[in-house]
């Protein structure tokens, strides 16, 4: 299992998304055999999760990055026009 996850990280993300595409096709072709079948869920399963732990981490990424670049309020400026 742990070999698996590691040759799933190893996949760029495009290519995760690619391979879990094939594994739906797979399965909605309705060809394999039922071990078959519950290897390529298990496949897919994890490939599921691997993309969903990058697009989390990529939101992440871009919300800290957004914290960066926003302006910081400053209180100690008047904007009244007394």
């Amino acid at each position: 299992m742990a070999k698996e996850q590691n040759e799933l990280e190893s996949l760029s993300f495009s290519e995760a998304s690619q391979k879990l595409e094939e594994v739906i096709r797979k399965l909605e072709s309705n060809q394999l055999e039922l071990e078959d079948s519950l290897a390529a869920y298990e496949e897919g399963v994890a490939l599921v999760k691997t993309l969903q732990s990058r697009l989390q981490d990529a939101q992440q990424k871009v919300t800290t990055l957004m914290g960066e670049i926003e302006p910081e309020s400053d209180d100690s400026i008047d904007t009244s026009l007394s």
